[in-house]
């Protein structure tokens, strides 16, 4: 995955739209989801899966930082129901999720299903806005994803978070959702 210029600056921002997968949110340092769903691309050895999930676990190390960026993710309803890794990897990393938003720099939305189509449908993606530099988008596709700070791409793409947000739960209601999904799991 190309790499998003995230400084170390206390001013940094990420805000995502995480559409059918999980991402930084989701995280227990044993990789179960994420090994499940690296697993899932075509062709991709046991070795690339191991690369691919300790380079995953080393990008979350930024919000181990004694003053972490800010964070806040939309994430699609259904994320919380797709059994990915078993039950109990769907538990921890529903945990995981409640016990990151205890911080006030992190942030979590829930898009409902019952929207049904949304702009985030399109794929994932993620902004980083830099105090010094340039805003960033990270933007996934089916074959691959790319990193670009031109700023026409990353106003489209803030425009598809801005809308997604929009729909999206408030805090209060994500939580409770995310609750509910953690003890269908167990």
């Amino acid at each position: 995955m190309p790499r998003l210029p995230i400084g170390r600056g206390d001013g940094d921002v990420i805000s995502g739209g995480i559409q059918f997968r999980r991402g930084p949110l989701a995280r227990t340092g044993r990789g179960a989801v994420a090994r499940a769903v690296i697993r899932g691309e075509p062709g991709i050895s046991d070795e690339q899966v191991e690369k691919a999930v300790a380079a995953r676990m080393e990008r979350q190390q930024i919000f181990n930082r004694e003053k972490p960026p800010l964070f806040r993710a939309i994430i699609d309803e259904g994320v919380l129901h797709r059994l990915i890794g078993g039950r109990k990897a769907m538990r921890r990393q529903l945990q995981a999720i409640l016990e990151a938003v205890e911080s006030p720099r992190i942030g979590v939305q829930i898009i409902p299903l019952t929207l049904g189509v949304t702009t985030g449908i399109l794929g994932g993606f993620v902004i980083a806005q830099l105090p010094e530099d340039s805003d960033a988008a990270y933007i996934e596709s089916t074959t691959n994803g790319h990193v670009t700070s031109c700023p026409e791409d990353v106003d489209a793409v803030r425009s598809r978070y801005d809308i997604l947000r929009a729909e999206a739960q408030p805090r209060h209601v994500s939580l409770t959702l995310i609750r509910e999904a953690e003890r269908l799991w167990s």
